[in-house]
């Protein structure tokens, strides 16, 4: 009879391509945030000074933000999460009702269903904030109405995106695993049991 073989303790959540695509989002779209804040809260402007600076590397760093995303697709588990994140299941649902109940079980797979909503809200967010930032960078793409719209919607949806993504640090802060994994590619077994089951094997 053979003996049971033993679990190992670590298990392998992310390859190096993926943790590369998300640092390298989580830059861009950092810098992006900041220098929204230099250039629209006018004590961060005084502080920072040199306006122009600022400018060039909000347009350019918001330009540049979909090119992580795009290099990653040539990773095939880059691509295997991407139809994760796309796709809800039935304990998805069993996740968000306890979720807004505050009780209950959350079952999960690699990814819970609050992340796949993070992840759809957030590309969508960035698509429309690179299509109203290009018409505000090149004013002749469109007419003067087209133009205020389009900064009426950058600005307000930059101030829920910068809110957005503040509360998707503080929830990687409380939960150093998470961020382990992410930095690492590597989680325990014993967390990944407990808030992925659906997950492993």
């Amino acid at each position: 009879m053979n003996p049971p073989t033993e679990l190992p303790a670590r298990v392998r959540r992310f390859t190096r391509s993926e943790t590369w695509v998300h640092r390298s989002m989580a830059a861009l779209l950092g810098l992006c945030i900041l220098t929204a804040a230099c250039l629209y809260v006018p004590q961060f402007a005084e502080l920072v000074g040199r306006r122009e600076l600022v400018v060039r590397l909000h347009e350019w760093s918001g330009l540049l933000l979909p090119a992580p995303y795009l290099a990653g697709l040539a990773s095939r588990a880059f691509r295997a999460d991407l139809r994760r994140l796309n796709r809800f299941v039935p304990h998805d649902r069993t996740w968000l009702r306890s979720a807004l109940r505050r009780s209950g079980p959350r079952p999960a797979g690699k990814f819970n269903a609050g992340q796949k909503l993070y992840a759809g809200w957030l590309a969508g967010a960035v698509l429309v904030m690179l299509g109203t930032g290009l018409l505000m960078w090149f004013t002749h793409l469109a007419p003067l109405t087209w133009r205020t719209g389009s900064t009426f919607v950058h600005d307000w949806l930059s101030l829920a995106l910068g809110i957005v993504v503040a509360g998707h640090i503080a929830k990687a802060w409380a939960d150093p695993e998470a961020r382990l994994g992410m930095r690492t590619g590597f989680v325990g077994r014993e967390w990944a049991e407990r808030e992925h089951g659906e997950w492993l094997p």
